[in-house]
């Protein structure tokens, strides 16, 4: 693990050649080395070069930079499930062939389209083709990161061509999991069976948002996943069937002893509703200890758990070593790795099965809350009830219902009796979960930036539950007090922040004083999200900000306005100004001209000047001007030439330096010279999308910033963008979260 992990550190990997050369030359050396020490040394070595290969070798596989934005036409099969939001559709494709030298998967999204692409199809297709590339910002989740776990070598959309064809079909594995999936649809509704889906056959595609803060906020996220917990019950269930059988026929245990065909039976019905769940990596990690089980007991050998553990990982980081990039690694080997260290199986009667059952639940609760708030930013202290009553229900009766049924798949009608059982009780369990999610402390955030903390709050987790005998348990909880203290200096009066996160082709910006914290635009809604979830809720919480005091919404276009709706519904207590009232999400005050407020030192006015009837709507943005005691930051949604026009007399000189976000993204029919000449801003900020088909920011205006002597940023190139204004000095570019490169698989 150390030596896969080290290499993640690293923004440039060596050739892949000389990184498997090291490795092979390192476990030849193995034998040679007869110190303890020289062995681990050449261990470690091995694995970290043998990461970096395929990292290396991952990201060369990626579609070259010169064919972005090129249509090429492909033949290739449909893997996984598609998904359909409205009327686009998202898969990911196989090629048969990819241009140049570029190999691998390729996640196509078929905009406005009635076809309905299947899994196991083969398609003739114009595709438009792109590097994977994401939005990089603080809390944020990390698309290209993901593209390289999964194999994602490019990024692609549905030209629109009259040969774009189904070429046929075959049978596999994920064509059985959509088969499933519909029928559970057909016969439970898609509302019953979203839930059943996803235990099954690994299908979220019918949980929304809303299902998933549930989860978060009860820490249920892993019951409706696949995870290695519902692998262990239908293991459970190969073992009880190979019971029943000897029990009938007991001649069978003179021929094959009957723990050991219990132990290959619970293997094979693992590994085969594994294979119909997607093999995701708890799943995978679930089968290699269970395989690594099944083979101490063919050899005659006995078997710790840490040593199931131990194989169980060596052999996940020997086939894919790049798997320590995902969460999921580390929240499945944590957990098991804490309850066999704090866990004791002793003890007998169902009193002492209670309790210890009541202690494995607490101790994963308090020992993966300093990872979840280090790999999400929040975590859930309603997590320990919410599982005490969601987990035995879900391994008793709805995970062995809903496997029953998927046995009895080609029988619909009986089918449907234990499907039928198994929703009404998740159902059930689902409404007193949804109560809990609103309970006191069900989404605790808190900035965790760097591994310490959580390494000492994780030790202190171990130190609480650790058996008795051990002194000073309690004293544990006190190494979880630095995953409390504050990670930013608290502001000086006057002074203040703002950060310009990366939406892509939109626009939102937090501006940040001493005590309070305003939210202008909240970015775009896109097809099963928005960047309100997405960007803003997370960076608000991975920059430890707090709750929203405001929220203004510049005008009504969806790039602004589509995820307002999500920060309101979080932060229901923030005042809402909109420039267009009438097509805000929420009721909010119009930003007339004149309105002012300070906070902390720092004064906010809305400099908007209302035009004639009929204005566009660009033209209705709120203008907001934020001065400090030092500097100013002019916020100017997608204003055009006309609004500049009329702003011209009305918007006062300032005498300190300004940085200002250009208008509309860019485009040549703002940020005119008069208005520049006036503003003349020693730093803008262009929020724009990466390669977008608008072609902001436009050369032209570039060049008239550039003019009065503005420095010139855009988030497509450098991410998130920070800006500090202090109490005295001049505003400065304080981190941009795409620049220094550092990692090696961020473009």
């Amino acid at each position: 693990m150390a030596g896969c992990l080290s290499v993640q550190q690293l923004a440039v990997l060596p050739p892949w050649p000389v990184s498997f050369a090291v490795a092979a030359l390192a476990l030849a050396s193995l034998a040679a080395w007869r110190s303890s020490w020289w062995r681990y040394a050449a261990i470690f070595l091995a694995f970290a070069a043998w990461t970096a290969g395929q990292g290396e070798r991952a990201m060369q596989a990626r579609l070259p930079s010169a064919l972005e934005g090129h249509d090429v036409r492909i033949e290739g099969r449909i893997v996984e499930l598609p998904r359909r939001r409205g009327g686009d559709v998202t898969f990911v494709f196989v090629p048969d062939a990819m241009p140049s030298e570029a190999r691998g998967a390729v996640r196509v999204t078929w905009y406005r389209t009635h076809e309905t692409p299947r899994p196991c199809e083969r398609w003739s297709l114009s595709l438009r083709l792109r590097r994977p590339r994401g939005t990089v910002n603080p809390g944020g989740g990390d698309s290209e990161r993901v593209a390289l776990l999964r194999g994602i070598v490019a990024t692609a959309s549905v030209r629109a061509s009259a040969d774009n064809r189904r070429l046929g079909v075959a049978p596999c594995a994920d064509g059985w999991r959509d088969a499933i999936a519909r029928t559970f649809d057909d016969r439970l509704g898609p509302h019953d069976a979203r839930i059943l889906k996803a235990l099954t056959v690994g299908d979220t595609r019918g949980l929304d948002a809303g299902d998933w803060d549930v989860a978060r906020a009860t820490g249920t996220s892993h019951l409706i996943a696949i995870s290695g917990f519902h692998v262990g019950v239908a293991a459970g269930g190969g073992v009880l069937l190979v019971r029943l059988l000897y029990a009938l026929f007991p001649r069978l245990g003179s021929r094959l002893p009957r723990s050991l065909a219990a132990s290959v039976a619970g293997l094979v019905v693992a590994t085969g509703y594994g294979v119909l769940a997607g093999l995701g990596l708890p799943t995978v990690r679930s089968l290699l200890m269970a395989a690594s089980l099944v083979l101490i007991g063919i050899a005659r050998r006995r078997g710790r758990g840490a040593h199931l553990l131990a194989l169980a990982a060596l052999a996940m980081l020997a086939a894919d070593p790049l798997s320590v990039l995902s969460s999921g690694f580390w929240l499945s080997f944590a957990g098991v790795g804490f309850l066999m260290l704090c866990v004791s199986g002793d003890g007998r009667g169902w009193r002492a099965r209670v309790l210890a059952a009541l202690r494995a639940q607490a101790a994963m609760s308090v020992a993966l809350l300093p990872l979840s708030l280090y790999l999400f930013g929040s975590t859930s202290l309603v997590a320990f009830p919410a599982n005490l009553l969601a987990a035995p229900l879900v391994s008793v009766v709805v995970v062995p219902l809903a496997i029953i049924g998927c046995v009895f798949a080609a029988w619909p009608d009986i089918a449907t009796v234990p499907w039928r059982g198994a929703a009404d009780a998740m159902a059930l369990e689902w409404r007193v979960l949804e109560a809990m999610a609103e309970w006191p402390g069900s989404r605790i955030a808190a900035p965790v930036t760097t591994w310490w903390p959580v390494l000492l709050a994780t030790v202190g987790a171990a130190w609480l539950f650790v058996p008795r005998g051990v002194p000073l348990r309690l004293h544990g909880a006190a190494l979880f007090l630095p995953l409390l203290w504050p990670t930013r200096a608290a502001l000086p009066e006057g002074a203040f922040r703002a950060w310009v996160l990366d939406v892509g082709q939109g626009l939102a910006v937090l501006v940040h004083t001493r005590n309070h914290t305003l939210v202008y635009d909240a970015g775009p809604a896109y097809p099963g999200g928005d960047a309100g979830a997405g960007v803003v809720l997370p960076s608000l919480q991975a920059l430890g900000l707090g709750s929203v005091d405001a929220l203004v919404v510049s005008h009504g276009d969806n790039d602004h306005a589509g995820g307002a709706h999500t920060v309101a519904r979080r932060h229901p207590g923030a005042s809402r100004w909109a420039g267009e009232p009438e097509r805000s999400p929420l009721p909010s005050a119009p930003c007339t001209h004149g309105v002012t407020w300070r906070w902390d030192g720092v004064s906010f006015r809305f400099d908007t000047v209302e035009g004639p009837a009929g204005r566009k709507s660009n033209e209705r943005s709120c203008v907001l001007v934020v001065d400090g005691r030092a500097g100013r930051l002019l916020l100017t949604g997608d204003i055009g030439h006309a609004s500049e026009r009329r702003m011209l007399t009305d918007l006062p000189l300032s005498d300190r330096p300004t940085v200002s976000t250009m208008a509309h993204h860019g485009s040549r029919h703002s940020s005119g010279t008069a208005w520049l000449d006036r503003v003349r801003p020693m730093l803008a900020i262009a929020s724009a999308g990466w390669r977008n088909r608008f072609g902001h920011p436009h050369p032209d205006v570039l060049a008239r910033h550039r003019s009065v002597g503005a420095i010139v940023l855009v988030t497509a190139s450098s991410g998130a963008i920070a800006v500090d204004f202090p109490a005295d000095g001049m505003p400065f570019v304080s981190r941009e979260w795409r620049r220094p490169r550092d990692r090696y698989w961020r473009e």
